[in-house]
């Protein structure tokens, strides 16, 4: 056993001109003269954890004594205790039900009237709301691929939403960029790479469409005629209809 420790000490000591020293040390116990390999192996560098930083969130300006959405309008609520109160307030709520009155204030904002639940402009806000939650859990944990996805899905679905409404109803769209704070930016033209492969199909598509009008010329052109003796025929015996005394 004593052999194994010398020959361990002047493993991890190194090269020692005698083996004396490292014989006191291990029999000694002395710490000040252990290896320094030893020492660097007991006091070993902690990682520094890094600080979180602050990440605003769309949900900041939401008080925290507002009331949770489903006991906002229950009467009863004024005549009970501070502490169920504080129970039931935001401050208390997960961030599904701060979701839903914050969903709801954006709605309130774009619906057309009191009722409307389904309309454009209601489910835009909706989007965006989902949109701008998917963007701060993004922030945080940037490897979530399923929640980027969906965030992308969200993302297409409004920007096609916006789509018709700015070609439909363009006042209501200028009013929902407006209320929600969505910066419209136009689709880019769809420019197609061009290859020699796509020139060669063009062309041989155009002269099939050639001789394909071609063929029906003569066609087209019987037809045109039978509709121009029809319309010259209805014409003259509607002019003399109105010759003729009743």
């Amino acid at each position: 056993m004593l052999a194994l420790r010398t020959a361990l000490g002047r493993c991890l000591a190194g090269p020692v001109r005698g083996g004396a020293a490292v014989l006191g040390s291990v029999r000694g116990g002395d710490g000040a003269a252990c290896s320094p390999f030893i020492q660097t192996a007991r006091c070993y560098a902690r990682p520094v954890r890094r600080k979180r930083k602050d990440i605003p969130s769309h949900l900041d300006d939401l008080p925290p004594t507002m009331l949770k959405k489903d006991y906002a309008n229950v009467p009863i609520i004024n005549s009970v205790d501070d502490v169920v109160k504080r129970l039931l307030s935001l401050e208390m709520a997960s961030q599904k039900e701060k979701m839903k009155i914050k969903t709801q204030q954006l709605v309130e904002k774009v619906r057309r009237s009191p009722n409307d639940s389904g309309s454009f402009e209601v489910q835009v806000a909706i989007l965006t709301a989902k949109i701008r939650t998917y963007e701060e859990h993004l922030q945080r944990h940037p490897k979530d691929k399923r929640n980027r996805r969906c965030m992308l899905m969200a993302i297409d679905c409004r920007k096609k939403l916006l789509a018709y409404l700015r070609r439909v109803r363009y006042d209501a769209f200028e009013n929902t960029c407006k209320q929600l704070n969505i910066q419209y930016t136009l689709p880019p033209l769809h420019r197609r790479r061009i290859t020699k492969r796509w020139l060669v199909k063009k062309a041989f598509c155009r002269k099939v469409f050639e001789e394909t009008r071609k063929l029906k010329a003569p066609e087209r052109l019987k037809q045109r005629r039978e509709w121009q003796a029809r319309a010259r025929a209805a014409k003259e015996k509607q002019a003399q209809c109105e010759g003729t005394p009743v």
